[in-house]
């Protein structure tokens, strides 16, 4: 997911897709400990889009 296309997220829809980018990445941590994922770089993707979301969250914060 693009910065920009989280810029055009309202913010809690913002929070519920952290919510679930979070859980998916969790699952994949799990999924992948268990048998090997076909394309382990999902787990560096999904890693960066949470940090994507939480850095825009935290600029809407202060911009408040």
């Amino acid at each position: 997911m693009k910065i920009a296309e989280i810029r055009e997220i309202a913010t809690n829809d913002l929070v519920e897709r952290l919510k679930a980018e979070e859980a998916n990445y969790t699952q994949m941590l799990l999924n992948h400990a268990v048998s090997p994922l076909e394309n382990p770089a999902q787990i560096k993707a999904a890693r960066r889009t949470i940090a994507r979301i939480q850095t825009e969250l935290r600029q809407r914060e202060l911009n408040k």
